[in-house]
């Protein structure tokens, strides 16, 4: 399938979608113990397409190193689709988010996560997921990456996203 791939971690890729990525430690970042309560089970809002990030740090280097020990950090960013990707015409496009998080991941697009292909894949395992099956030049996609160190039971190290591409097909 003829595609082609639009780098979200470099200058060229962010300019050509309008992405700025933002991070923010915590499952519920700003909350006290990050916003971790097993008790209530309480889902993060920051997964929400529609939740105001505007406070968190912003970041142009996504392999830049978060907190250590165990660890949520989420990553977002607004999109929106291109006229063109390497003079190609966007409109119709299948879209596909594809990311490595260190050391496990989930993705939500615009405010959803799917369960099959969004989810802790394993430690460090490439995922993939789709952004839209029909692009149109101008719409936007809120995309949030929570990432979470490990292994869980004695987590070590840092957390980080290693890459984050879209994959334009057609």
């Amino acid at each position: 399938m003829p595609r082609v791939t639009v780098n979200l971690g470099e200058e060229s890729g962010r300019t050509a979608t309008g992405a700025t990525w933002r991070v923010a430690v915590g499952y519920v970042p700003g909350e006290e113990n990050g916003g971790l309560v097993f008790e209530t089970g309480e889902p993060s809002p920051a997964r929400l397409a529609d939740y105001d990030d505007s406070g968190w740090e912003i970041i142009t280097d996504l392999p830049q190193r978060q907190s250590t020990g165990f660890t949520f950090a989420w990553y977002r960013t607004r999109i929106t689709i291109p006229e063109t990707v390497d003079g190609h015409p966007t409109a119709g496009m299948r879209v596909q988010f594809e990311t490595c998080v260190d050391d496990y991941g989930e993705i939500w697009i615009d405010g959803e996560c799917n369960r099959d292909r969004g989810t802790v894949q394993g430690f460090n395992t490439p995922q993939r997921t789709l952004v839209t099956q029909s692009a149109q030049p101008g719409d936007q996609h809120t995309i949030a990456v929570l990432a979470i160190n490990g292994p869980l039971g004695a987590p070590f190290g840092t957390v980080f996203v290693r890459y984050a591409n879209l994959g334009f097909e057609w």
